[in-house]
Order: structure tokens, then C-alpha cells, then sequence
């Protein structure tokens, strides 16, 4: 027995037949401004996700108001808190009903890595929703605020449509000593 190389029919297979580059982009725009979160959360974090969708800070600005009571209603999971072992396989069963295309954020360092619960012999924790989610955008903080949540909306749009809503501001560092007025 051996192994014949067979050369292949055609060297470049197209993503599809027919492509609509402009309905792809409407449809990707469309898709980045009504996402649907998910209503989960598991701890402190969700405070802070909850004060998002409030007046003050107003996530309705960018389409994420509705939270959703179901998964087979949202196309947005926000994992906001730490994840025990115990409740990690709900929080995946509740992925796999969510249609797709869907999302994640991890919001807070609990959700990121553990948090202050990592230890050497701990047991009860997961490290992490990366071990057993795909997760789309971090969103460090404990609890991370408003801001930051909406600022990790912004960047999963981004991440969706290929350009972003606003420009990203870079810090300006002031020398420590000199003062301007």
C-alpha cells in the first residue's frame, strides 16, 4: 500500500459563488447596533452591568437595551462575575441555546481569570470563562465600571462591522513635577 499525491481540480475554492458585499456590510451594521444581552449575572459585576442599562449611563444609545429573559432571544452573553465549577456547565448550556451568530464578554477579573478566588489548591473556581466559552472581548475591572462595559460593547461592534463608531482617544501622559495651567 502506498499513498498517491493527487493533484487538486481547483486551486483557489471561493467563499461563496455570488458574493453581496454591500448587503454583508448592511447585515454586519444591522447585527452590531441591536444586540441582545442576555439578562445573567452571577455576582458583584452584575450590579455594575445592570447600572449600564440605566438611565444614567443609557446602553440604549447603542442598540444593547433589550435585555433578553432567554437565550434563544439574545445573540449577546455577558459572563459578569465569578464562575464556580458547579455552575459552569449551565452557563454553557445556556450558550448552546443562544442562535447563532452570538457573542461573549467577560466582564470582570472573576469572569477574566478567577479574580482574588485563584489560589494554589483551590478547587471550586473556574479560571477563567475562555476554559469553556469563546470569549470576544475582556473587560478588566473589579468590578469594572459602566464605562469600561460600554467601551467593551464599542469593541465587539468593531469587532463585528470591521470600523468603529468613534475613534479610540489615547492618554496623554503628564510628567510627574511639571504643572500646566
Amino acid at each position: 500500500m502506498g499513498t498517491k499525491d493527487v493533484p487538486p481540480s481547483i486551486d483557489t475554492i471561493p467563499s461563496s459563488f455570488v458574493q453581496f458585499a454591500i448587503a454583508d456590510k448592511v447585515i454586519a451594521l444591522g447585527r452590531a447596533n441591536s444586540l441582545w444581552p442576555l439578562t445573567f449575572g452571577i455576582a458583584c459585576c452584575a450590579i455594575e452591568m445592570m447600572c449600564t442599562g440605566a438611565a444614567r449611563f443609557d446602553l440604549s444609545r447603542f442598540g444593547a437595551e433589550v435585555f433578553r429573559p432567554s437565550p434563544r432571544q439574545s445573540d449577546l452573553m455577558i459572563v459578569a462575575g465569578t464562575i464556580s465549577n458547579k455552575m459552569a456547565p449551565g452557563i454553557k448550556t445556556l450558550y448552546d441555546q443562544m442562535p447563532e451568530p452570538k457573542w461573549v464578554i467577560a466582564l470582570g477579573n472573576c469572569a477574566i481569570s478567577g479574580g482574588p478566588f485563584v489560589f494554589e489548591g483551590q478547587y471550586g473556581i473556574v479560571e477563567g470563562a475562555d476554559k469553556f466559552l469563546p470569549v470576544d472581548v475582556y473587560v478588566p475591572g473589579c468590578p469594572p465600571r459602566p464605562e469600561a462595559l460600554i467601551e467593551g460593547i464599542i469593541e465587539l461592534e468593531h469587532k463585528i462591522t470591521g470600523w468603529r463608531r468613534w475613534p479610540k482617544v489615547k492618554p496623554e501622559w503628564r510628567e510627574s513635577g511639571s504643572d500646566e495651567s
